[in-house]
């Protein structure tokens, strides 16, 4: 890989963002001349604008958990299914990017896709029920998906090729600062304005966006043509990813397999997945290529990826639900303290670009999961007294490990695969990625709720109402003026804050364990050649 491919793979350092994929085969047709002057300057804005607006958003939503649960009347498990319906939708999405860019042309479906963003953000706010929530959410994930890719090709396509090095690290840049501006934005607004402001914000910044981006780039309209979609396979797809996914969200609620529903959902998942392995690996046109697999780099470099990212994800979102349940934290200071996750990302960033190329990208990444895990025990000694400076501490040095991580390891995904196939295995490693994402994050809140019932169990076990410490406590609370009932609550509540606090710890300390087991699959890939994936990737553009 060169420096100049590193910015665009290594950009999207927070969730659920895809690492950029190479430009859609229709953008290869493409003979327009290089933009200039004000006009390339005010194009790079509106591309940039429409990648932040959308790396934005996902990151924005994670502080605003709690605040939408209670305004909606959920539970905040039920109200992570905001972020993992988006997800899994913008997951089904992004295979269907090239296709669609060669159906429709690259600059009418981004332009599209920006105004659909900014339609289904309008009513996101408006929702009034998580159920009404997650269908648009759903909506937005969908018309999400080629926001990114495409950003990126038309950006590649409005500089000379000797600056593409520059657009790239001009592109990088958006997609590296939106997640520190998120969770701070996202708190402040969720404290000071309302929650649906965290999607309303998205209506002037992506109009400005789609306006730009069409009056500049109307005229610049790759080449289209029809081809066959795989229908039935597509509808495979999102049968089992949906059914698997509602599963995991409401099998929390319904008691798992004891109930019919349940039983159901998985019955129908595995099914349709059976289906869908058999019909892709047979179709002429298949939606996902899931021969691929077949190269071995690819899969394990796509199976460690998509594991270390649901374990990565699913404790950004574990974070701060902890930090606001039972630690008394705002919006605003549970923003304060992921947002500097962002520092080190950014400082790095630039040399792994430069050095993934000399170095070894499995030495690299394993020196990644050694910091997640170093991180992650790190948070598991947190306690109901841990300050503010001691829990932003590790998410410090978490920055370090963002670095090392996505660079290197779409450099051995994408090693050695010839430069037709970059594109098919860009969209197919996101899928899968963002998949497991998703999946991530309802395993580990389900996780976390099972262990603190279990937790819970065991600190109340030998309590006796009367007797002993617990007894000394309700009758001084009682003397205060409470009530047995309001005394008896506010223990509850002091047990459940120990519960839910340990119940955490359990699940970053089983995070940092698997990141541990993790490196062995990185070390079943080979080396990437000196050419490695930038190589292909830079023949596919």
């Amino acid at each position: 890989m060169t420096a100049a491919q590193a910015p665009a793979e290594a950009a999207p350092l927070m969730p659920p963002a895809p690492p950029a994929a190479p430009a859609p085969p229709a953008m290869q047709a493409a003979a327009h001349p290089p933009l200039h002057g004000v006009t390339l300057l005010l194009g790079t804005l509106a591309l940039s604008l429409a990648t932040f607006m959308n790396v934005l958003d996902s990151s924005i939503a994670n502080v605003s958990i709690p605040a939408i649960a209670g305004d909606l009347g959920v539970s905040p498990a039920q109200g992570t299914w905001v972020i993992t319906s988006f997800g899994v939708a913008n997951a089904i999405s992004v295979p269907l990017t090239g296709w669609l860019t060669q159906r429709f042309g690259a600059v009418r479906l981004f332009t599209l896709s920006i105004l659909l963003f900014v339609l289904t953000s309008w009513l996101c706010g408006f929702a009034s029920s998580l159920e009404m929530l997650v269908v648009f959410r759903v909506l937005q994930g969908l018309v999400a998906g080629p926001m990114i890719p495409l950003s990126q090709t038309l950006l590649l396509a409005s500089y000379p090729r000797a600056r593409a090095g520059m657009a790239l690290a001009l592109w990088g840049v958006t997609t590296l600062v939106a997640p520190v501006v998120g969770p701070l934005l996202g708190g402040w607004i969720t404290d000071n304005i309302s929650w649906p402001w965290i999607f309303y914000i998205n209506v002037p910044v992506g109009l400005i966006a789609a306006g730009v981006t069409w009056s500049i780039y109307r005229h610049r309209e790759t080449p289209r043509r029809k081809l066959p979609i795989d229908t039935l396979g597509l509808s495979l797809l999102v049968i089992w990813v949906g059914c698997a996914q509602l599963m995991l969200d409401k099998g929390k609620e319904l008691d798992w397999f004891s109930s019919p529903l349940i039983l159901a959902l998985a019955a129908i998942a595995v099914i349709a997945l059976a289906v869908f392995l058999v019909w892709e690996l047979t179709d002429d046109h298949p939606v996902v290529d899931l021969t691929l697999f077949r190269e071995r780099n690819f899969a394990f470099g796509v199976l460690s990826l998509s594991v270390a990212y649901a374990l990565f994800f699913g404790n950004v979102v574990l974070l701060p639900l902890w930090l606001q349940q039972f630690m008394g934290y705002t919006a605003t200071n549970a923003g304060m303290a992921l947002a500097p996750v962002g520092i080190f990302a950014i400082v790095l960033t630039p040399l792994v670009g430069r050095k993934v190329s000399e170095w070894d990208p499995r030495r690299m990444a394993t020196g990644a999961f050694v910091v997640f895990a170093l991180v992650l025990w790190m948070r598991s000694q947190f306690t109901t007294d841990t300050d503010f400076w001691h829990i932003l501490v590790p998410t410090v040095i978490q920055g370090a490990a963002m670095a090392f991580f996505f660079i290197p390891l779409t450099t051995i995904t994408l090693a050695d695969l010839p430069p037709e196939r970059i594109p098919a295995a860009a969209g197919l490693s996101n899928f899968v990625r963002i998949m497991a994402g998703a999946m991530g994050v309802s395993i580990t809140t389900t996780l976390w709720d099972s262990r603190a019932a279990l937790h819970h169990a065991h600190l109340t076990e030998g309590l006796v109402q009367g007797q002993g410490v617990f007894g000394q406590t309700l009758q001084q609370l009682t003397a205060t003026g409470m009530t047995q009932t309001q005394a008896l609550a506010l223990i509850n509540r002091l047990i459940d804050q120990q519960a839910f606090t340990r119940a955490a710890d359990d699940v970053f300390l089983a995070s940092a364990g698997l990141f541990l087991v993790l490196i062995a699959l990185i070390w079943l890939t080979r080396r990437p050649g000196s050419g490695g994936s930038a190589g292909a990737a830079a023949g596919a553009h």
